[in-house]
C-alpha cells in the first residue's frame, strides 16, 4: 500500500454502483465445473449464462434490480492467444464473450467477468500480470463487459499495490462504464494498517474484505462475526460508489435452513452489501425466491444514502440488534437470534436502542408485511425471534411529540 499512497489520485470517477450492485454470480453454486461432457447442464459454459440471463429477465428478477450476470473463474482457455489476448475456452464458449454480452444486453441485463491480478487465476487459468493490465481492460471493454471482478491469487503484496490502481486507470481509459470489484483487501487481511480504506474507495466500486463464502451456516456466521467485530473500521468505508462485499448470497442452495436464509438476506441488507445470488435460478424453490424477491428488503438494501448499518446490542441471551439509517429519517432494525433451542421473546424499546426521544414511528415488518402503527420511543415492545432467525423492521417517523412550552422550557436559562 505504500506504493498506492505514492500514486496520484486514481479515483474511479465512473459514476457507477451508486447503490450496491445486484445480480447473479456463478462461483459459489457452480464453482470450476468444466466437465461439459459429463455435466452439460451445470458446467461453466455459455449455455449456463444464457439460461441464467433468461431466468433473470423472465422470472421477475430484473425488475427488482438484479441486473448483473457475472461469470466467475474458469471461463478462459488455458493459454492466451498469439497476440497475448485472453480468449474464452472455445469448446465451452464457442460464440465468444462478445456474443454472450450481446445476448445479456438484449434482455436488459449486464455482463460481469472475472480476472486475476497474478500469474494464474485461483483456478489455474491465465492471470493478468502487470504487463497485461491495459490489454485486458481493453479486451473486456471491446467485448461489452459491464463489471470486472479482479481476484488476487498468485500475486505479491507489491504487485497488488501497483496492479489494482493500475486496472482502475485502465478501465477508466477504455471509456466504457465498467464496475470494478477488487479482492485486494481480502489478500491483505482486510484491516488497517495493511488496508487503507480511504484509498480503496477511490480505486474500486466494491471489494472483497474477507474469506470466500461456503454453502454453510458456519460460513455465514464467520463472515457476520468478522464484519461486525470490525464495523468501526468497515462501516465508514462504504457509501455510494464504493461498497464492502461480504460475498455472495447462498440462499436457495443446500446449506441454509429457511430461517438462516432469511437471516442472511436481512444481515447482508443491513451491511449495504451487494446482492449477488449464487444459486440455480432454474430450480430455485418458491420459499428461497420469495426471500430474494422481497421488495421492501431490496428497497432498504438500495437506499440512496448508502449508509452501512451496524450492530448496537449483543445480549448474553444470544440476541443481537442491528440498525441501519435510511433516507427520509427512516431506519431498518434487525433482531437476530444465535440461539439453537427455541423461539425467544425479546423485550426492549426504541429508547434503549438510542432512537430520538419523544418520536413516534410507523413500523412495518419486512418479512411479514404487517404494519405496527404509532410506536413511541419510550414504549416497551416484544419480538419473538426463531432460532438462527431474524425479525426485521422498517421504521418511518410519524411526528414529534414536542409541545412548544416544552421547547421553551428547555431553552430557558437555568
Amino acid at each position: 500500500l505504500a506504493l498506492a499512497l505514492a500514486l496520484p489520485s486514481v479515483a474511479l470517477e465512473n459514476g457507477l454502483a451508486r447503490t450496491p450492485p445486484m445480480g447473479w454470480m456463478s462461483w459459489e453454486r457452480f464453482r470450476c465445473n468444466v466437465d461439459c461432457q459429463a455435466d452439460p447442464r451445470n458446467c461453466i459454459s455459455e449455455q449456463l449464462f444464457f439460461e441464467m440471463a433468461d431466468r433473470l429477465a423472465e422470472d421477475g428478477w430484473r425488475e427488482l434490480g438484479y441486473e448483473y450476470v457475472n461469470i466467475d473463474d474458469c471461463w478462459s482457455a488455458k493459454q492466451r492467444d498469439a497476440a497475448g489476448q485472453l480468449v474464452p475456452d472455445p469448446k465451452r464458449f464457442p460464440s465468444g464473450i462478445k456474443a454472450l454480452a450481446d445476448y445479456v444486453h438484449a434482455r436488459g441485463l449486464k455482463l460481469g467477468i472475472y480476472g486475476d491480478l497474478g500469474t494464474f487465476t485461483c483456478g489455474g487459468y491465465p492471470g493478468t500480470m502487470l504487463e497485461h493490465v491495459k490489454q485486458d481492460a481493453q479486451t473486456f471493454a471491446a467485448w461489452g463487459v459491464d463489471m470486472l471482478k479482479l481476484d488476487g491469487c498468485y500475486s505479491s503484496a507489491e504487485e497488488q499495490a501497483k496492479g489494482y490502481p493500475e486496472m482502475a486507470r485502465a478501465l477508466n481509459a477504455t471509456g466504457r462504464p465498467i464496475v470494478y470489484s477488487c479482492s485486494w483487501p481480502a489478500y491483505q487481511g482486510g484491516l488497517p494498517p495493511k488496508v487503507n480504506y480511504t484509498i480503496l474507495a477511490e480505486i474500486c466500486n466494491l471489494w472483497r474484505n474477507y474469506d470466500d463464502i461456503q454453502d454453510s451456516w458456519d460460513s455465514v456466521l464467520s463472515i457476520v462475526d468478522w464484519f461486525f467485530t470490525n464495523q468501526d473500521v468497515l462501516q465508514p468505508a462504504a457509501g455510494p460508489g464504493h461498497w464492502n462485499d461480504p460475498d455472495m448470497l447462498i440462499i436457495g442452495n443446500f446449506g441454509l435452513s429457511y430461517e438462516q436464509s432469511r437471516s442472511q438476506m436481512a444481515l447482508w441488507t443491513m451491511m449495504a452489501a451487494p446482492l449477488l445470488m449464487s444459486t440455480d435460478l432454474r430450480t430455485i424453490s418458491p420459499g428461497a425466491k420469495e426471500i430474494l424477491q422481497n421488495r421492501l428488503m431490496i428497497q432498504i438494501n438500495q437506499d440512496p444514502l448508502g449508509i452501512q448499518g451496524h450492530r448496537i446490542v449483543k445480549e448474553k441471551s444470544h440476541i443481537e440488534v442491528f440498525v441501519r439509517p435510511l433516507s427520509q429519517a427512516a431506519s431498518a432494525l434487525v433482531f437476530f437470534s444465535r440461539r439453537t433451542d427455541m423461539p425467544f421473546r425479546y423485550t426492549t424499546s426504541l429508547a434503549k436502542l438510542h432512537f430520538p426521544q419523544d418520536a413516534v414511528y410507523e413500523v412495518q415488518d419486512v418479512y411479514v408485511g404487517k404494519m405496527i402503527g404509532a410506536l413511541k420511543t419510550a414504549d416497551n415492545f416484544s419480538v419473538i425471534i426463531n432460532p438462527s432467525g431474524v425479525v426485521m423492521w422498517y421504521l418511518r417517523p410519524m411526528a414529534l411529540l414536542v409541545e412548544p412550552w416544552h421547547v421553551v422550557r428547555q431553552q430557558a436559562p437555568g
